[in-house]
């Protein structure tokens, strides 16, 4: 596959999904079986690499740069209230041939990118890699975030790796990040006191639920006019919501992703950047011209310690 062409044939879906709080990788959940099948979905089209960008906790200070991993035996970071036994033994396959791949096409769109033969994952990534694979892991690279966060920095990141959406190269993206992660503004009471992540005793606050919507807006425009699923069914994997017969996909995508870090309500649901910064990575992925008309959906929410919305989109399908 030429670096840095355009590929005209049909391309892989992308997932942007919420990975919440570390809890989710010990409790059931609506967001943990979309995954699941998000997984058997690649499995059965037959994805050989999972590139996940952005998983949130890790950033390099380079300069316009990304780091990529490839630590041939990557530990895992520990987390707190999850019984080990849930995590400790799923076996990670760190995809260590398709990191000179990731970095020529990062270099072709003048994109520095160093490997890091030293990261060790965090939840943020094995988490989904254990609910979408749980059967095994398969061969996986992750980039790291720029601790400047400039979201259109991380637009050109996708926007350079899109070649390798095209069927042929058996690719799946995925970002890790959070719709709605202001770890300040949780209600932890229930989880520190009965470990319950999924206690909502008030509702999410305004601001949380205004700021949901609009990312919604964008991941799913148009959603009030699709005729192919009712709004308020409830399906197996939660409430899902379809993006309109115009989809989302395209240059308007990258514009609209962009200015949600403008939104009044933005920094409400950030109060920090990382968590975000995996919207710009899949706004990059699916913002080509040849993107128009993808359709975007969410196929699963959750929400946690009242104030953090997990939502799962994704853009593209199979068929």
């Amino acid at each position: 596959m030429a670096v840095g062409t355009t590929q005209p044939e049909p391309m892989a879906p992308v997932h942007l999904f919420s990975h919440g709080s570390a809890m989710m990788l010990g409790e059931d959940s609506a967001s943990a079986r979309y995954w699941e099948k998000c997984g058997d979905d690649a499995l059965a089209h037959g994805i050989e690499h999972v590139v996940i960008m952005q998983g949130a906790h890790w950033a390099t200070a380079n300069p316009g740069g990304v780091l990529i991993s490839s630590n041939p035996k990557p530990e895992k970071a520990p987390v707190l209230f999850v019984d080990p036994a849930k995590y400790k033994p799923y076996v990670l396959n760190p995809d260590l041939a398709y990191v000179p791949v990731l970095q020529a096409h990062l270099s072709a769109a003048g994109i520095p990118a160093e490997a890091d033969p030293a990261f060790d994952w965090i939840h943020d990534t094995y988490l989904i890699l254990i609910r979408m694979f749980p059967r095994g892991c398969p061969p996986t690279t992750i980039i790291s975030m720029n601790a400047l966060f400039d979201p259109h920095l991380h637009v050109a990141v996708g926007a350079a790796l899109r070649p390798l959406r095209a069927r042929a190269a058996r690719t799946l993206f995925i970002g890790s990040g959070g719709a709605v992660h202001n770890l300040f503004r949780n209600v932890w009471g229930p989880m520190l006191r009965h470990r319950d992540n999924f206690a909502q005793p008030t509702p999410p606050e305004p601001w949380a639920l205004d700021f949901r919507q609009e990312v919604i807006d964008v991941f799913c425009a148009g959603y009030e006019d699709a005729d192919s699923v009712p709004r308020n069914e409830a399906l197996a994997y939660g409430r899902e919501i379809r993006s309109g017969p115009r989809g989302v996909g395209g240059p308007l995508l990258r514009r609209k992703a962009t200015s949600l870090m403008k939104h009044p309500k933005y920094r409400d649901a950030h109060a920090t950047d990382d968590h975000f910064m995996a919207t710009m990575f899949v706004a990059g992925l699916c913002g080509s011209k040849e993107d128009v008309g993808v359709a975007g959906v969410m196929g699963a929410e959750d929400w946690e310690l009242t104030n953090m919305c997990n939502t799962q989109f994704t853009l593209g399908n199979w068929d």
